[in-house]
């Protein structure tokens, strides 16, 4: 799904965290499209500025730790 994605934060997170703390970060295909105070604004504009489906991109909380990227959630409000 969005392993590479993922992978690209887990890899890079100290650096994000430093860059874009508490920021939420678009990532796609290993690169940081854009950096929101919350997840619904980088959800917004990914979609409709980016034109990317849902799904094809990442939204990341950047904080510390590994407790911030253990949630799941839903496309089903932005299909």
């Amino acid at each position: 799904m969005l392993d590479k994605e993922f992978k690209y934060y887990l890899d890079h997170q100290d650096e994000l965290v430093k860059s874009h703390y508490s920021r939420y970060v678009v990532i796609k295909d290993e690169k940081i499209l854009g950096d929101f105070g919350s997840e619904i604004e980088a959800v917004l504009y990914a979609k409709n500025n980016l034109h990317l489906e849902i799904g094809t991109f990442l939204i990341q909380h950047c904080l510390p730790g590994k407790e911030n990227f253990t949630q799941f959630f839903s496309n089903l409000l932005f299909t």
